[in-house]
């Protein structure tokens, strides 16, 4: 994965950087301050972010939520030298999705990465799905809609109705929802043709 490290102690940096290219990671900074970090993400498209809490000019944690409203969302792992419960709670709040307390071990860091990555491609797929089913409602409703305007301008019972629109499809090798909505587009000219009213 391409990383971008976002930390404002040299020394704690190259350390992360190191043990990241060890574990076959590609270093993207690292970066000291906040501005940087947004310049590298828009630059280099990393993979995903690994941020100190407290940066020099720029709380981690608000950084992330930038990141993610400037989009596109990275999965992304914090890490701090304190251990404050309420620093949890705020990366929770934040939709980080790991966490870290220095100092970091290879196996520790690791671990974050994967998990981390993996809680990211869950809520990508968590979030097609969604789309997809409003999308697919979106389309139900546009079909339900045609059907109605045919019912009422032709005087054809629903399955009629819903037969058009699929041999329309057919024949015209379109979607069944594109041939809706081109019925629905067409709605006032249907029921005027056919003595329908509103």
């Amino acid at each position: 994965m391409r990383v971008l490290v976002a930390e404002d102690d040299p020394i704690i940096a190259l350390g992360i950087a190191k043990r990241l290219q060890g574990l076959g990671h590609e270093v993207i900074g690292p970066a000291a301050r906040g501005a940087d970090v947004l310049r590298l993400a828009a630059e280099e498209a990393p993979d995903l972010y690994l941020l100190d809490v407290d940066l020099e000019d720029a709380d981690g944690l608000e950084l992330a939520a930038t990141l993610a409203a400037i989009g596109p969302r990275r999965p992304v792992v914090v890490l701090t030298g304190l251990e404050a419960p309420e620093l949890v709670e705020r990366s929770i709040a934040s939709k980080v999705d790991a966490f870290l307390t220095k100092p970091v071990d290879d196996r520790q860091l690791d671990a974050a990465l994967r998990l981390a990555a993996a809680r990211h491609a869950e809520h990508e797929a968590l979030q097609d799905e969604v789309t997809g089913a409003r999308q697919a409602l979106a389309e139900r409703k546009v079909v339900e809609q045609a059907k109605g305007i045919l019912i009422r301008a032709l005087g054809i019972d629903e399955p009629a109705a819903f037969r058009r629109i699929q041999r329309s499809a057919r024949d015209r090798n379109l979607r069944l929802a594109d041939v809706a909505q081109s019925i629905v587009d067409q709605r006032a000219l249907l029921e005027e043709r056919g003595g329908g009213g509103g």
